[in-house]
């Protein structure tokens, strides 16, 4: 990659020499990384040009940097930057920068101190990797999702999908959503009552900022996602944990005097237990009764297998108490992050102001693409895939953890892609780690807690990105290490 001219500023006023100045600033850009070995500089023509000095200037600081091995010119080719200086910085990394400025007395790190410590960033280079959420390549339809973004790229949709849409929204993905998506689940929405967002993660975020002022309480349940928990947490609010139970939130449990309740009704996170529908609608009568709004996630519903899912809360609620939380990160691929909010249309204008002061609108270009991927058939055609290999994955999983005698805390749970399971009173930390030096990467049970140490007994198993020859002998060293 070629260094533009623009990459260097001489300051003519400084009194040090110009030809120092320009040598001391490429040294400083190859040290901090910014130049790189084997990058083309300027002609020295056009680099003094540039600069308003004298070619000479410029050639006779290149020919020193060629001297001491950060520049390597090449016969009719021009300067490039050295190889040789990539292999010295290599094993002499630069000492870090001293800050001056007192950063330490101006954050309040309620932010920082919330971010994940049990998250695996390279999890693909273990042989077994039981982790939640993240894609399968050999599921996802590369060639369709391709084909969408060229559609939307095309000189025919190129104005619209470019231009700031301020507040608003693509209406054909809207449209899409309102017709065919909120209708499986048994929800009547019309675009009022429909917002986008980056995903569920920024949908959780909108709806606790709106609802939640300072000081208020909300209920949650416990065990709960924790992505959810680090929000409301920076948020400001007071968290109640209900413990959930075999069918999930326990609506007598929820506390007197809350603003909302936060709950995974269809496949309870992380137990994957299903809400049943008497209770549901006792959730309901209660959020009517006393006046909390509730904040239903239905993150996987795409992901039963024990026939028909259960109506989402929001399908019958008759007092609009409900807001809804839907995602396509689960049915299309993580990397889309898009998702979406349903409630009442005096909700979704404060979300949809909150939002434009965030971040204006999701990016144009990914709304249209998706909304292609679904109008043209390969959002369902790749769900069906995606639901039979799960399915078979499910079956397989299942198998293995009854053969090597694996503890199931969620027996039941018909839903999801994902097992939460007992250790047996081994702690779940030092498990996940010992299991790391076995090629087996499992997710701790402590983060999805409001006491962490609840969680030391329990750990998740997914199968959204392992494959189905490779689970039984995943499962054989994870109970190998628990007998251990």
């Amino acid at each position: 990659m070629p260094i533009p001219p623009d990459a260097f500023f001489l300051d003519h006023g400084d009194g040090l020499p110009l030809q120092v100045q320009l040598r001391r600033q490429i040294i400083a850009a190859v040290t901090a990384g910014r130049f790189r070995a084997g990058e083309k500089l300027p002609s020295t023509r056009a680099l003094a040009r540039h600069l308003g000095v004298a070619r000479v200037t410029v050639a006779q600081a290149f020919a020193e940097l060629v001297s001491t091995d950060y520049l390597a010119s090449r016969d009719r080719a021009g300067h490039f930057i050295s190889d040789a200086i990539e292999r010295h910085l290599e094993a002499e990394p630069p000492a870090p920068a001293v800050p001056r400025f007192d950063w330490d007395s101006k954050l309040e790190r309620r932010f920082g101190s919330a971010r994940r410590s049990d998250r695996e960033r390279d999890w693909r280079r273990f042989a077994y990797p039981f982790i939640y959420g993240q894609a399968d390549p050999t599921l996802v339809d590369h060639a369709a999702w391709r084909d969408c973004a060229m559609r939307t790229l095309g000189r025919r949709e190129f104005d619209s999908v470019t231009g700031d849409l301020y507040d608003a929204d693509d209406t054909e993905l809207v449209d899409h959503i309102a017709r065919q998506i909120l209708p499986r689940r048994g929800i009547a929405a019309h675009q009022g009552e429909i917002l986008l967002t980056m995903g569920a993660q920024n949908a959780l975020w909108l709806a606790a900022q709106v609802l939640l002022r300072p000081g208020a309480s909300c209920a949650v349940e416990d065990p709960s996602y924790p992505g959810q928990r680090e929000i409301l947490s920076a948020s400001g609010a007071r968290l109640l944990p209900v413990p959930v139970d075999a069918h999930g939130l326990p609506p007598d449990a929820v506390p007197a005097g809350v603003a909302a309740v936060f709950t995974t009704a269809s496949h309870q996170c992380p137990t994957n237990s299903t809400m049943p529908l008497a209770r549901r609608k006792e959730l309901l009568a209660r959020a009517e009764a006393q006046g909390f709004a509730v904040v239903e996630d239905d993150y996987e519903f795409e992901m039963s297998f024990a026939g028909a899912p259960s109506p989402a809360l929001k399908a019958i609620d008759r007092a609009g108490a409900v807001i809804y939380i839907g995602s396509f990160s689960k049915s299309v691929f993580p990397g889309v992050r898009l998702g979406y909010l349903v409630a009442d249309p005096r909700f979704i204008a404060e979300a949809r102001a909150l939002r434009g002061m965030a971040l204006r609108h999701p990016p144009g270009h990914m709304q249209r693409t998706l909304a292609h991927f679904l109008s043209l058939g390969h959002y369902d055609a790749q769900a069906n895939r995606m639901r039979r290999a799960y399915a078979r994955r499910r079956a397989v999983m299942l198998e293995a953890i009854a053969r090597e005698g694996l503890q199931l805390a969620s027996p039941e749970a018909n839903g999801g892609s994902s097992f939460w399971l007992a250790t047996g009173g081994v702690d779940s930390s030092a498990l996940t780690e010992r299991l790391k030096a076995r090629d087996v990467l499992i997710e701790p049970g402590w983060p999805f807690f409001a006491d962490p140490a609840r969680g030391r007994g329990f750990f998740r198993l997914a199968y959204s990105s392992i494959s189905a020859e490779r689970i039984p002998e995943g499962i054989r060293r994870i109970a190998a290490a628990i007998r251990s």
